[in-house]
């Protein structure tokens, strides 16, 4: 018909904005995505190479010392001799005359004791038995191995203080015992089990058993013994808990630390 020209075209529109304005909004979202992810992998990179703080160091050192109990090799955990002193200046050295596979916390010591370590998450019991200088007394250590110094204390605190009066087993409840044959513990057992003490250093418990090296039995004993034969024992425990339980500087380059 006369006067009807071409129509104009209109451009599409979505969401009321046409194409180039889409090409604008794309492109500022992804200046937006670009600008986030370089924030975000700014941010992981310090994190990754900031200095850990004091409380991240602290919780890396209280791990470590925990996990020495697996890490540490037998040799370092009960060293070849362990020094003691009788008084007077004297200082003597207890040798170590074996080392026991490694023992589960019911295994290792009386039911009164185990139902104590059980209760507060004990993880293992390791046990070495040593002679003191001349021989003639034997003393078994426990290393009783905790989560956390917090688990160990509060099982420590509530470890059976009174001694059973029924002696055929030896002191008890207490350590068991650990004899090597061919050693002067070759007829240490249970049965002649004289005395008996615990302490504790960091996550562990220390645990120690005495007696004569000839075995006799503690319900065989009727008189006390001059003096204290069995000093030796605590101190045994104590040398042995005391670098299995020091904190060390952490080295969180090491694989030994998680910082």
């Amino acid at each position: 018909m006369p006067g009807l020209g071409p129509r104009p075209v209109v451009a599409a529109t979505v969401l009321g904005l046409r194409a180039r304005q889409w090409m604008v909004v794309a492109a500022v979202l992804g200046c937006c995505y670009l600008m986030v992810s370089v924030v975000a992998l700014t941010g992981a990179w310090a994190a990754l190479n900031r200095e850990p703080t004091n409380a991240e160091l602290q919780r890396a050192a209280n791990a470590e010392v925990a996990r020495r109990w697996q890490a540490w090799p037998a040799g370092k955990i009960f060293p070849d001799r362990v020094g003691y002193s009788l008084g007077r200046g004297r200082s003597e050295f207890a040798s170590r005359l074996g080392v026991a596979p490694q023992t589960t916390c019911q295994g290792a010591v009386d039911p009164e004791i185990s139902a104590v370590l059980r209760r507060h998450g004990c993880r293992a019991v390791l046990r070495a038995t040593y002679a003191d200088q001349l021989q003639g007394v034997v003393v078994t250590v426990g290393v009783v191995a905790f989560a956390d110094a917090w688990r160990a204390d509060r099982a420590f605190r509530e470890l059976p203080s009174a001694v059973l009066p029924d002696r055929s087993s030896g002191v008890r409840p207490a350590l068991r015992a650990v004899s090597f044959p061919g050693t002067p513990s070759a007829r240490f057992i249970d049965a002649a089990r004289m005395d008996r003490t615990a302490d504790r250093g960091g996550p562990y418990v220390m645990l120690t058993t005495s007696g004569h090296a000839d075995g006799r039995p503690a319900a065989a004993v009727t008189k006390e013994h001059p003096g204290d034969p069995y000093a030796l024992a605590p101190q045994l425990a104590r040398g042995i808990a005391r670098p299995l339980s020091q904190q060390a500087l952490p080295d969180c380059s090491s694989r030994e630390w998680r910082c």
